[in-house]
Parts: structure tokens; sequence; C-alpha cells
């Protein structure tokens, strides 16, 4: 037998203000339409004055649980995947931890900006298969709009704040294709990249900073890189395009995940899409994709998924998972 990493609960949390495009319309030289052309977003959700990225990760974890089943003395470990932890230590992940009275096993933060989820899953993963933990609550958070720069159009637009959970858990399969749960993934990075995507401030210059992003840049490799991911992860469990039944990519820009279903040769139909809803969410993007796809009736057990991300660094990678 086979001891593969399945999912078993899944769920989500929106922070209450909604954020139309319109809004922006007042303060930007844009509109509406400018945006959706664009990046496809009609809306987006931002985080309350004083809500942290740790209190919408524990109300995406308690959805989870609620989803599996199962309370915080069933789990083993909490990793958070996020670039907008409420403090520079301790991680995130701790405070999730705190806030659901869960006082055994361990808890730490993944930072691979948007990728950030699928690495993430790859390290809870690996945990599993080591027999280090038997279940995993994997988490992706962030409050993006506290490094935003208001004045700065082309990037100010397309984020939102959110979290998406997913518990992991050993079962045992038959080592083969039809398994539940984790079936390979395929991760990467290149910090020749840096300059295109990333933050203009950090600990070490003792500023916050903003959001830089050049955008045109961001788009060529993500198409590309995205695609290529995918199948090298498909290929490493005997698998092509035309036998999955969902994509779940990183809610970027609806651009970048039309490019990326086309170059995989799979129609719009097969891709789960929240990013009119959400804008882009970073590593709380798939998750969040993943729960609404489930709540919608999209996704249904048994369903092959690949689900793929790229973010800064650049850091990019592709899970392929039976659900």
């Amino acid at each position: 037998m086979t001891i593969r990493a399945a999912v078993a609960g899944v769920g989500h949390y929106l922070p209450d203000r909604v954020v139309p495009n319109s809004e922006f319309e007042k303060s930007l030289d844009t509109t509406d339409e400018w945006i959706r052309s664009r990046s496809g977003i009609e809306r987006r959700h931002f985080a309350a004055e004083g809500q942290t990225t740790s209190d919408m990760a524990t109300r995406a974890a308690r959805a989870a649980l609620d989803d599996a089943g199962m309370t915080p003395g069933d789990l083993d470990a909490i990793i958070v995947a996020t670039s907008t932890a409420d403090l520079t230590f301790p991680s995130a992940a701790t405070m999730v931890q705190a806030q659901l009275d869960m006082n055994h096993g361990f808890a730490f933060d993944v930072q691979a900006v948007c990728a950030g989820f699928i690495y993430a899953l790859c390290n809870a993963n690996a945990l599993i298969l080591s027999g280090q933990a038997k279940r995993v609550l994997v988490i992706g958070a962030e409050t993006f709009s506290r490094i935003m720069d208001w004045t700065d159009r082309s990037t100010c637009v397309l984020f939102g704040d959110g979290a998406g959970a997913l518990i992991l858990e050993a079962v045992e399969g038959e080592g083969t294709a039809e398994d539940r749960g984790i079936l390979a993934a395929d991760l990467n990075s290149d910090g020749s990249f840096r300059d295109i995507l990333y933050v203009d401030g950090g600990v070490s210059t003792q500023t916050t900073g903003y959001l830089r992003m050049e955008g045109k840049e961001v788009f060529r490799h993500a198409v590309e890189k995205l695609a290529s991911t995918a199948t090298t992860a498909l290929g490493k469990i005997g698998l092509t395009g035309d036998q999955v039944d969902w994509i779940v990519p990183h809610q970027a820009n609806i651009r970048i995940i039309q490019g990326t279903a086309k170059k995989l040769g799979l129609s719009m139909d097969k891709v789960v899409v929240t990013v009119q809803d959400h804008g882009n969410t970073s590593a709380a993007s798939i998750p969040l994709a993943l729960s609404v796809g489930k709540q919608r009736g999209q996704i249904k057990p048994g369903d092959l998924i690949i689900t793929e991300a790229i973010g800064g660094g650049l850091a990019w990678g592709a899970v392929v998972l039976r659900w």
C-alpha cells in the first residue's frame, strides 16, 4: 500500500467589505470597464481596520474543520502560506494555533508569495509521506490591501484580501493515478526575475514598502511557466491534460488563466474561476477557489485536479491531486 495525503475538508473566509471596481473611479484615472477588460476582476474584499491575516486564516480553518467533521485536537500541524503575516514573528501559523486553542503539534509559515499555497501543500504532503504528521491544516491567507500603493492604478485594482484552508490526512492508496490525494507536484524558482514583482520594503530596511510589478513581463512569464509546470506535474504520474477534470489556477488575471488553459489544450469549462469576485488574493486564491468550487458543486469526489500558481521570486509550481 502507498500513503497519500488526501483532502479531508476545505473552507474559506472573505472579509465583509466588498469593493467594486467603481470605487476606484473616485481616486484614480480608471474605470470599471478598464479593470474588467485587463484583468477580469469586478470586485474584491478588503479586511476591516484591525482585522489581521491570522484572524482570517483562523476563520477559514474553522470552516475547513467543520467541513471535515474534525476538531483542532485531530490535527498534528498547521502551515500558513502568506506574505502578509501580522508580525515579523511569531508566525501567523502559531497565532492560528493559539486561536484554535490547539496546544499540541507544530505550526509554521511558508512564504512564496502567490505560489505560497502550492509550496505549503508540498510541505504538508512531505510531512505526511514521511510519517511526521497524519493530519495537516494548510491555509493560504493574505491582507494585500495593506501593501498597495493607492496611486498606482496598474497594481492597486488587482488585489484583495481573504483566506482559504484545506485539511490533508494520511490515507492508504494503491500507488496509482486512481488514488485519492496528492499524486504529483512540481516546484520551481528563479531569483533572477526578482525585479518584475516585489515589495520595495522589508524588515532589514525598516520600511513596509509597496507592491511593485511589471505587468507585461509577469504576464509573459506566467502563461509559459504555468503551462509547463502543470504539464511536468501531470507527467510525473503518467497523466495528460485531457484526463483532468478541473484546473484550479491561481486567480491573478483572467487572461493568464485563459492563456494557460489554452496551452494545456483544455476548455475554460474545466476551469474554476473566482477572480471576478475576489481579485488576486495571492496565496489565498487557490484554497479560496477550491472551497468555492466545492460549494458550487463543480468539484466532486474522484475528480482529478491540477492546481498551479506563480508569484514573486519568481516562484512557481503545480500540484496534481484527486479529490
